[in-house]
């Protein structure tokens, strides 16, 4: 049971109780002779009571004798009556004497109080300071100090104690607000309750309370006694028979009603000045959000070899830092950020709470580190070691450092320095910024997270694709718990379970399913997941963030808000379980390429007016395409002459992956208006997929697409302004040229590779997706270029067949891109698979009455790719764009360069250029701006 005694209050209970407990625990010493005069009396009552009752008892026999006939039935009310009269005589004056006994003794003992220097035992420190003679550790030692400093110099600041005092505070000493301190000494067995209520009593600024614990002490009533004998109603004991251990303290803080708490070992003896010092720089602006101490820790660096070593592992720089260190003579000067503090704790009241929104590691040890860690976490609160003045240990937080030195360098049992080896490495791989993670920041590719062991299998392939490819780095962090244990997880992954007790990074455990065992609100899971992962993109800076799309919704609501705040600008990709296989291609990426994933949105526009059948087909193949989850709107470009059975098929269609937009001309436009006015660009990466009805698309073609931009358009050290557009398409002519000659790409690329993609002056008008800048151009130049009459158009091209071409919107693209220099990318596989084909059925140009042409189907109609693409490109993966080929219009190698040389030698472009020059538009509007060199 738990109890609390403040000094100078009135205890309750029966006269008896405390006559016992006084006697019994020695309250209070009674006079000699107020003890002797008490006792007589009590003497002479009890001699009269017990002479009544032998008489009372010498009549009772008589009648009871056996010479006596009882027949008669004597009466024996009358000594009954003697007996009533003697009890009331005899009773109530012996009761009253013991109540004023009692009273007396307890009166005395209030009067009376332990005298401090009868009561009070202090510790015996018989030994020197330890310092080291290992010059090497000292070298060490002191070049990790440095570093630790020099970097919190640059980054956040650290200050003298003379500069910290002259900061701007709420709490000044010469301020008019006084802050209100509860201070919290924790004691068990140490001999040192005296020295700090000495110097509590003592400090600059006064406090408002000091609460003395004694949890599950041996030495209970002798704390007591020396609360008892400082006779100060400021101070209060609290005892229990149980031991809340380290923790307790901190449950005890919850209940303060001043401003700051103070929380003290009882090997801390603080300097007269420190609630002063503490209270002033707490009340500052740079570290009111702060918990502050005077001894503290640095967790260990990661070593050579990608471990990190125990926090107690001697001879390496590695193992990090105790601060202060006089056995190798580091003395804080400076404030210095700290992983966690010991031996005390100085912070608001309202941050104490923090300590109990997760369950600790364990309750045997570490509420220091987890202190630190969820302020860290939950709060962005830091942890600090005050400076203080060498010279003025007045300033100390520990005056008798080697009270708490004695702690820290005695042998610690090998179970509990693993245990806080185990609990620091928790943190750590749980979004902990240790003073390692700050100073050393981590670059890795991607990073995954899965909150059950069915995701953890789904994931498995790409992760594993990440960490096999050269140069790359990806993580796993799994939620741990009752969710998805560590050691399972590593099952399925078919890794060791030991990898979840080496201290090295691959899987981390976030301990989530730890969390809400009783409670099954959602608030817990997302603010521990959002907490963790959070922490841990700030450290390893991820370029993807990668889960499955089905995942909990609470746990996707955290995961997007821990990378959409923050300023690592890492991309959070949410993958259909079935299409995790399909996207391996991502770990071939470049990390700068990655975080662009979400950027971009294709935008498909289909153009259609009277063939349902061939609507259908189309329709069919998009819906069982791979669209990775992405937001895909659709829109239906409709002529006014479109039939009832189209207009059914659009209205009933359902497009799960976006937006489904219906557009249907009043007057009839022809195809040059329905293709050319079906879509335009909303923003700089809304990208338009142009179909007419009797295209039809591989289930891979999104992913080409998706590979393409993100390879040769998003990634930051690619150059590619040329790129104007993405072909699904590979053609088997040579279109533009009279004869129509037969052409293999794969034949004539045979000696670079035969399937590599190539660049391609030609635009593709079976199945392409068109870069908005490009089209915004192209919207400007065929308004100032468009006429009905082909004839008028002055751009010429030398032998190219398209002069001839009537209504094609196609043929202005072809003079903008030749006159400009600008390409499409084309695909290259066996047979000429591609991602669309050309039914070639009766349209606007196809078997149509003016068009003398004819169309052998064959020469048009190519296989659909069916599987995994990157099993035919060069190495499994896109080429750099340094070493993609390229060809003019006519199927010729010619380099970019080449290309933008021949349009500029044409010179028939809207703005009339010098020799050398070509035309530079206005990239927002399309308009053209000037002519400049290339």
């Amino acid at each position: 049971m738990m109890g609390l005694y403040r000094n100078g209050s009135i205890r309750n209970g029966s006269f008896l109780d405390g006559f016992q407990s006084d006697y019994l625990i020695g309250k209070a010493k009674l006079k000699a002779a107020s003890h002797k005069s008490t006792s007589s009396k009590l003497v002479t009552a009890l001699t009269c009571l017990q002479f009544a009752f032998a008489i009372y008892a010498t009549l009772l026999l008589f009648y009871m004798s056996p010479a006596l006939d009882l027949r008669t039935k004597p009466d024996f009310s009358w000594a009954t009556r003697i007996a009533q009269q003697w009890k009331q005589l005899i009773v109530p004056h012996t009761v009253s004497h013991l109540q004023e006994t009692s009273n007396n003794m307890q009166v005395l003992a209030e009067q009376q109080p332990f005298n401090i220097s009868q009561v009070c035992e202090h510790e015996t420190i018989d030994f020197e300071q330890k310092k080291s003679d290992n010059v090497k550790m000292i070298k060490l030692k002191r070049e990790l100090y440095d570093e630790i400093l020099e970097f919190q110099s640059k980054t956040f600041g650290t200050e003298t104690l003379s500069e910290l005092l002259k900061m701007k505070s709420r709490w000044d000493l010469k301020g008019p607000y006084k802050p209100k301190v509860t201070v919290i000494l924790n004691h068990f067995k140490r001999k040192t309750l005296c020295s700090q209520l000495d110097s509590l009593l003592q400090q600059t600024l006064p406090f408002h309370h000091v609460w003395v614990l004694a949890f599950g002490s041996p030495n209970e009533q002798s704390l007591k006694r020396i609360v008892d004998s400082y006779n100060d109603t400021r101070i209060s004991f609290i005892s229990s028979t149980y031991d809340f251990k380290y923790f307790g303290r901190f449950q005890m803080a919850l209940q303060t009603e001043g401003d700051l708490v103070y929380i003290l070992d009882d090997d801390m003896i603080p300097g007269k000045r420190m609630l002063e010092i503490l209270s002033h720089v707490a009340g500052t602006e740079k570290y009111k959000n702060s918990v502050l101490g005077s001894i503290g820790r640095i967790l260990p660096f990661r070593q050579k070899d990608f471990t990190f070593p125990s926090y107690r592992k001697f001879g390496i720089k590695e193992a990090g830092l105790y601060l202060p260190d006089p056995a190798y003579d580091i003395l804080v000067e400076k404030v210095v950020q700290v992983d966690f503090l010991s031996s005390s704790w100085f912070l608001s009241s309202e941050l104490v709470k923090t300590l109990f929104i997760e369950d600790p590691f364990t309750y045997m040890t570490g509420e220091d580190l987890h202190l630190s860690y969820l302020l860290q976490k939950y709060r962005g609160a830091g942890s600090f070691v005050l400076p203080v003045d060498p010279k003025d240990k007045e300033t100390w937080g520990d005056s008798e450092h080697r009270l708490a030195y004695v702690s820290e360098t005695t042998v610690i049992f090998k179970d509990i320095v693993q245990v806080r080896d185990d609990q620091w490495w928790a943190t750590l791989t749980s979004g902990y910024i240790t003073q390692w993670a700050a100073m050393n920041p981590q670059k890795i590719d991607a990073f995954f997270y899965a909150h059950s062991i069915e995701e953890v299998s789904a994931l498995a392939p790409l992760l594993e694709k990440f960490r096999a490819t050269v140069g790359k780095k990806a993580y796993i962090a799994v939620s741990g718990g009752r969710y998805c244990p560590c050691e399972d997880a590593a099952a399925a992954l078919k890794w060791p379970k030991s990898v979840c007790k080496e201290r090295r990074f691959k899987i981390f455990d976030l301990g989530v399913g730890t969390l809400s065992r009783v409670s099954d609100s959602e608030v817990p899971v997302v603010q521990a997941v959002y907490a963790s992962v959070k922490g841990l993109i700030k450290m390893h800076n991820p370029s993807v963030v990668i889960a499955v799309n089905d995942i909990d919704p609470s746990v996707k609501k955290a995961l997007k808000m821990a990378t959409e705040t923050s300023v690592n600008e890492s991309a959070l990709v949410l993958l259909p379980r079935t299409s995790v296989p399909k996207v391996l291609w991502m770990a071939d990426l470049r990390s700068t390429a990655l975080p662009n994933w979400n950027k971009m949105r294709i935008s498909i526009s289909i153009i259609t007016q009277n063939r349902v059948n061939s609507l259908r087909r189309l329709l069919k193949s998009l819906s069982e395409a791979y669209y990775l989850g992405d937001d895909v709107p659709i829109s239906f470009n409709m002529d006014s002459k479109v039939d009832e059975e189209t207009i059914k098929e659009v209205s009933s269609f359902d497009w799960p992956h976006g937006t489904k937009t219906l557009r249907r001309r009043i007057i009839q436009g022809g195809l040059i208006r329905a293709v050319s006015e079906s879509w335009y660009p909303s923003s700089d990466d809304d990208y338009g997929l142009l179909l007419e009805d009797d295209i039809e698309v591989s289930p891979y073609y999104y992913l080409w697409i998706k590979y393409v931009l993100l390879a040769y358009h998003y990634d930051p050290q690619v150059s590619l302004p040329e790129l104007s557009s993405i072909s699904l398409y590979t053609p088997r002519l040579v279109e533009v040229v009279k004869e129509r000659p037969k052409w293999n790409a794969t034949e004539f690329f045979k000696k670079i590779h035969p399937n590599t993609p190539y660049l391609h002056q030609l635009p593709c008008s079976w199945g392409a997706v068109f870069f908005p800048k490009h089209w915004r151009e192209f919207y400007v130049y065929m308004n100032m270029r468009f006429t009905e009459d082909a004839k008028q158009n002055p751009v010429q091209i030398p032998k190219s067949r398209t002069n001839g071409w009537q209504a094609s919107w196609k043929k202005f693209l072809i003079d903008m891109m030749y006159l400009r220099g600008y390409v499409s990318l084309y695909p290259n596989f066996p047979n000429q698979m591609s991602f669309s084909t050309n039914h070639m059925e009766p349209g606007a140009h196809i078997a149509a009455k003016d068009n003398v042409l004819r169309h052998d189907k064959h020469d048009f109609e190519v296989p659909l790719l069916k599987d995994d693409f990157r099993n035919y490109l060069p190495n499994a993966k896109l080429p750099p764009a340094s070493k993609l080929p390229s060809l003019n219009l006519f199927n010729q190698a010619v380099s970019l360069k080449g290309l933008k040389a021949a349009g500029a030698k044409l010179g028939q472009d809207v703005l009339q250029c010098n020799a050398g020059e070509r035309v530079v538009v206005d990239q927002n509007t399309g308009l053209p701006s000037h002519c400049a060199k290339f």
